[in-house]
């Protein structure tokens, strides 16, 4: 692993693009040291690369669905064969351990072959014929310059879920990634863009002018975003004055309950429950926020989830193999973190530290949190009901099934949630949870699968990622009706005025 810099320019047209100025990226492990150098490009910049995708759709759209899918599938190739170094990269960058960043990249390859196995299934016309003769095509063509803005916490992977069924259904796009982890995103959006003509894929990088321009240019038909609740209302009303296609996956604030016929003593059951409080040191969208536990096994599931805890947690150096949890990616979300968990204590709340720190030297100078517990907090303590994007959970007890409902109901978001006990009694509650996803017995990545639909309801965003659907987003249904003149309904002529 080289520690040397690396720069990355911005995309456009097929060409490296060179802006006036360049950002650093720190390493959230070692905040003395830099990581690489990502360009701050202006709203002039993003002009040319909406211009240059624009330009690319009136060709690209004819392209035969076949080319699409063998351009995309030597870009999944290089990928794979690039993934030792471009997940080193990312841990750098970002904080995380070596093997969470391999995962998320072997994520991001999963849903990029599906879209290629499927893409002919979801985009092949209907031919609907008529008893009397007449026929319904229903065509499904791409919509246009597609602009992707995507998140620092899963960079590469929250890419990618927009980047292929977008360029694989006949679409450009400009991609945008979060400056807080920009360096190997820009790679993987290299090896793409790389693959197909110019101006397909174009990569620009910077702050709030970018996004403005991204999200309120006539020329762009669609918004795909990831990120949080607040910034997408912002790109909402960025684009109302030109009425775009969205698709927005949001912030989620998901609650795991714990039936009272969960099994405590299952050890496995347990252990997946504490990774999806903690993995990628708290910082996923879809991670277990807040624990909801049955009053009749409360204490014993404390003491047996503090234990779990403790058997798996080791915070450190991401390139250290004993390490499970690494450095948050930046120093404001730490004080985030520990402002909630410290407004709770001072509210009488109890902090319990889990599991180790390896290295105290290095976890003093970066920006690392040992994860913790909070017990006690009350119900519409800040710390329960916000999003906290850290290494941090409440537990909180519930009285019977429909007071854990109404606990895990209450909040402005619906992205995922889980269920933990028997499977008939956990489905039964599963199934009124307003979420979008709700998982039986694991949570989080664990649970995810890119061949079915991904998204939240209420204020976690619209529309749906990965899966058949997620391929549907980034087309549009023409309907071309040839309709039997037999089966019209009746209209009568026109006669002569008195």
């Amino acid at each position: 692993m080289s520690d040397k810099p690396v720069v990355i320019d911005a995309i456009i047209n097929g060409e490296k693009y060179k802006a006036e100025k360049q950002e650093p990226r720190e390493n959230p492990a070692h905040p003395d040291k830099v990581v690489g150098y990502a360009p701050v490009n202006t709203k002039e910049d993003t002009i040319k690369a909406i211009d240059a995708a624009n330009d690319a759709f009136a060709s690209w759209r004819k392209s035969a669905l076949d080319e699409r899918i063998e351009r995309m599938r030597k870009a999944i190739q290089t990928i794979k064969d690039k993934t030792p170094e471009i997940a080193q990269l990312l841990s750098r960058e970002h904080g995380k351990p070596v093997y969470d960043s391999e995962g998320e990249i072997g994520v991001s390859l999963a849903w990029m072959e599906f879209a290629c196995d499927n893409v002919k299934d979801v985009l092949s016309s209907e031919i609907n014929e008529h008893d009397g003769g007449g026929k319904t095509i229903i065509a499904r063509d791409a919509i246009g310059v597609v602009s992707a803005i995507s998140p620092w916490n899963y960079p590469i992977s929250l890419s990618t879920i927009k980047i292929a069924p977008a360029l694989l259904a006949g679409n450009t796009m400009v991609l945008k990634p979060s400056p807080l982890a920009p360096l190997a995103v820009s790679k993987v959006a290299e090896i793409i863009a790389d693959e197909f003509p110019p101006g397909v894929l174009n990569l620009v990088h910077g702050e709030a002018d970018v996004g403005v321009e991204l999200t309120s240019n006539e020329k762009v038909a669609k918004i795909a975003f990831t990120g949080g609740t607040e910034t997408a209302k912002d790109i909402m009303k960025s684009a109302a004055d030109t009425i775009k296609n969205m698709t927005l996956e949001l912030g989620g604030n998901d609650a795991a309950v714990v039936l009272d016929d969960f099994d405590v003593d299952d050890e496995e059951a347990m252990h997946r429950l504490v990774i999806s409080n903690f993995l990628t040191a708290g910082q996923i969208c879809m991670i277990a926020k807040r624990i909801y536990v049955d009053r009749k096994i409360y204490d014993k599931f404390v003491e047996k989830y503090i234990e779990a805890a403790n058997k798996w947690i080791r915070v450190g150096d991401p390139f250290d193999e004993n390490v499970t949890i690494g450095a948050v990616n930046n120093k404001k979300q730490t004080e985030v973190v520990q402002d909630l968990v410290d407004d709770a204590e001072r509210k009488g709340a109890e902090v319990i530290k889990l599991g180790k720190v390896l290295d105290q030297d290095l976890y003093d100078k970066g920006y690392f949190m040992q994860p913790t517990v909070v017990l006690g907090a009350d119900y519409k303590d800040p710390i329960v009901v916000e999003e906290q994007f850290g290494p941090t959970v409440p537990i909180l007890p519930f009285d019977d099934d429909e007071h854990a409902l109404e606990l895990a109901n209450d909040s402005i978001y619906g992205l995922t949630s889980s269920v933990w006990g028997k499977e008939e009694h956990a489905v039964k509650i599963a199934r009124r949870i307003q979420a979008g996803t709700t998982m039986i017995n694991t949570a989080a990545v664990q649970g995810l699968d890119v061949r079915f639909p991904f998204g939240g309801v209420k204020q976690s965003g619209i529309g749906r990622e990965y899966g058949k659907e997620g391929l549907l987003a980034y087309i549009e249904t023409h309907v071309i009706n040839l309709p039997d003149t037999l089966s019209l309904p009746y209209i009568p002529e026109g006669g002569e005025s008195d």
